[in-house]
C-alpha cells in the first residue's frame, strides 16, 4: 500500500478524508481489487504519521460506502463494488442536474438523498 496514500498536512482537507478519498479512488480505478487486504489501521497510521483513530475513521467511512469489509482476524479487505443498474445511474444524473439548477452542492444533493433513504 505504501505510496498509494499521501497526506497533505497543510491542506484544507482533513487527513481522514484524504485517506478515505484516496483509497476509494484506488478501488474505483481498479488499483485495489476485490479481496485485496488493506494495511492494518495501526500500520497505515504509523506509515502516514497519523493517529490510529484518523485511519479508523477513514476505514469506517469506506465500509459504510460498501467499498471495504472488516472482519476480526481477516483485516480490512476491498469489496468489489456492485454494478449500478442503468436506471439508477440515470436517476442520479437527473438528481445531479436538478440540484445544480437549484444551486445546490454535491454534498447538499447527497444529503437530500440520505434524507429520503429508508432507514
Amino acid at each position: 500500500m505504501s505510496g498509494l496514500v499521501a497526506i497533505d498536512a497543510g491542506g484544507r482537507v482533513p487527513p481522514f478524508e484524504q485517506v478515505r478519498s484516496q483509497i476509494a479512488a484506488q478501488i474505483s480505478a481498479g488499483y485495489l481489487v476485490d479481496g485485496e487486504r488493506l494495511p492494518s489501521v495501526r500500520g497505515l497510521a504509523d506509515e502516514l504519521g497519523l493517529a490510529a483513530g484518523t485511519v479508523a475513521r477513514a476505514y469506517q467511512l469506506l465500509e459504510e460506502a460498501g467499498l471495504v469489509q472488516t472482519a476480526r482476524g481477516a483485516g480490512t479487505r476491498v469489496v468489489r463494488p456492485a454494478e449500478v443498474p442503468a436506471q439508477v445511474t440515470e436517476a442520479a444524473r437527473a438528481l445531479a442536474s436538478a440540484a445544480r439548477e437549484a444551486g445546490l452542492s454535491a454534498d447538499q444533493a447527497a444529503a437530500a438523498l440520505r434524507e429520503v433513504w429508508p432507514a
